[in-house]
């Protein structure tokens, strides 16, 4: 019986690569197609440990082209869907690109998947669809209500696969996970934004007031809790993936300074986001009581990340400093509001 094979779509970005490297480190025999487009967040230095596996084969290519994705996908076994447009700042300044990987994209894989008959399908999803909640927390039963472009397109991509399961019976199974961190995310995004700032003495843009809250997961537990899914998860279903770490923005904030031993002027407070929610909350019982708990604790874990943005320059600073992908945004998103 050969091993089995994952095709991986967005295995370059941030999550996917720690799904790609926790899944090759194990003496498990898996075999992981790598799909990926190559946008500027994915980062094929990400997956340099274990690129010379002979389990692990790379595809340059888009989701969103039927060809491609059924090269990467003939032979596969399990699909698991990372690739998506993220940040939700960027996609609040009309980037089209959102509608397309997120919702086509995840239209093009299921044809193919279903075609071919793969023994499981998941489509990684996000807390945002559910939109902000006040008090309590959302379980898979509540209702979705995303508040900006990019939680819209992954609602849509996350119902959209949810309709094969019921349609067709392609054997999808749906992840909402809350606000990932660790290393290698691209320094757009909170947490990686802010240590990197910090580190050059740069102001650290804080929106609004700095009380949104938000509940934080550690990357390599996300991959973990994928990984237990594709044993584990029941076709049809939805499973909320929480780190259980709430905090609001300004504490992480400052969280993030005290650990370089940055002074917490730094913090700049700016105009806020348009439409930004307030507090994610996920209730993830369903997914404890099948036998899954993260198992990082959320202090150590944000130190041993921000200690590895420090020690890997290398791989940050030629971002900062050379992308213009990255360039251009922070100029758009931040110049005018660090100016006020």
């Amino acid at each position: 019986m050969r091993p089995r094979r994952i095709l991986v779509t967005g295995g370059c970005g941030f999550i996917g690569s720690a799904f790609v490297r926790r899944t090759l480190a194990a003496p498990n025999g898996v075999e992981i197609v790598n799909l990926d487009k190559l946008t500027y967040a994915g980062n094929p230095r990400n997956v340099e440990a274990v690129a010379g596996s002979p389990n692990y084969r790379f595809v340059l290519g888009d989701i969103c082209d039927p060809r491609a994705v059924a090269d990467a996908m003939a032979g596969c076994d399990v699909v698991v869907n990372f690739a998506a447009e993220t940040h939700v700042d960027r996609s609040l300044l009309g980037d089209a690109s959102f509608i397309d990987t997120d919702v086509k994209g995840v239209f093009v894989l299921l044809e193919e998947a279903k075609r071919i008959g793969v023994s499981q399908f998941i489509q990684v999803s996000t807390d945002e669809v559910y939109g902000s909640i006040e008090s309590g927390a959302f379980t898979e039963e509540s209702a979705l209500h995303p508040r900006n472009p990019y939680s819209a397109s992954k609602a849509g991509g996350d119902r959209l696969a949810y309709s094969y399961w019921a349609s067709y019976g392609v054997p999808v199974v749906i992840t909402r996970a809350s606000n990932n961190y660790g290393p290698y995310q691209y320094p757009e995004k909170l947490i990686p934004l802010f240590v990197t700032n910090a580190l050059d003495d740069l102001p650290l843009p804080l929106y609004g007031d700095g009380k949104n809250v938000r509940d934080w997961l550690f990357v390599d537990d996300h991959a973990a809790a994928i990984e237990f899914l594709i044993e584990r998860g029941e076709a049809g279903q939805v499973y909320n993936v929480a780190g259980g770490n709430e905090c609001e923005n300004v504490e992480i904030t400052k969280k993030i300074l005290a650990i370089l031993g940055k002074p917490e002027t730094l913090i700049r407070p700016v105009a806020d986001r348009v439409g930004h929610d307030r507090r994610y909350s996920l209730d993830s019982g369903k997914l404890a009581k099948l036998g899954f708990r993260p198992e990082t604790k959320f202090d150590d874990a944000l130190a041993s990340t921000i200690d590895w943005y420090v020690a890997h320059p290398d791989w940050w600073r030629p971002i900062k400093d050379h992308d213009p992908h990255y360039r251009d945004f922070y100029k758009t998103q931040y110049h005018e509001r660090l100016r006020s």
